[in-house]
């Protein structure tokens, strides 16, 4: 592989990473339209699996649209904090994957002594649109967690 050849290949690894830090910080800083920046139009979002584990029903969110809608309502009341680690990436022409570690903590705005802490397996699909990686399937399985679980409904 030539020089140009690996600094384009990191380049996409990074511009690929980057597309799950845009989804993160938009969730943390209630930004629409940073999270809007990470996601295809037609994405899909599975959040059942880390659900399950926490008590609760949670649909598959389809399209773009639908998904920073869900998020920035379902999330309102809260104050979070995802933390991205260990992302590991697999580049295929235009499309790619990256698997990462997310550590997502959740405090009530009302009342900061409560919390729940979930540490979270992100398996993301992507496809490069223009001159950017956006995601087209997150599915996000839960590997541990700590706290209360009624944080997520609002309590």
């Amino acid at each position: 592989m030539t020089t140009a050849a690996h600094v384009s290949s990191a380049t996409d690894q990074l511009a690929v990473t980057d597309a799950l830090y845009r989804f993160a910080t938009g969730i943390d800083l209630k930004d629409r339209d940073l999270l809007a920046s990470s996601l295809a139009e037609d994405a899909v979002s599975d959040f059942r699996a880390a659900a399950a584990k926490a008590g609760f029903e949670y649909p598959v969110l389809e399209g773009r649209d639908t998904i920073v809608s869900a998020l920035s309502t379902s999330l309102t009341s809260l104050d979070t904090t995802h933390s991205v680690s260990n992302p590991r990436v697999t580049i295929d022409a235009d499309t790619a994957r990256l698997e990462a570690m997310v550590e997502a903590q959740h405090v009530p705005k009302n009342n900061a002594s409560m919390h729940y802490l979930m540490k979270n397996r992100y398996d993301v699909q992507l496809i490069r649109q223009g001159d950017a990686w956006v995601i087209k399937h997150v599915a996000i399985d839960n590997v541990w967690r700590d706290g209360d679980p009624a944080v997520l409904a609002g309590v």
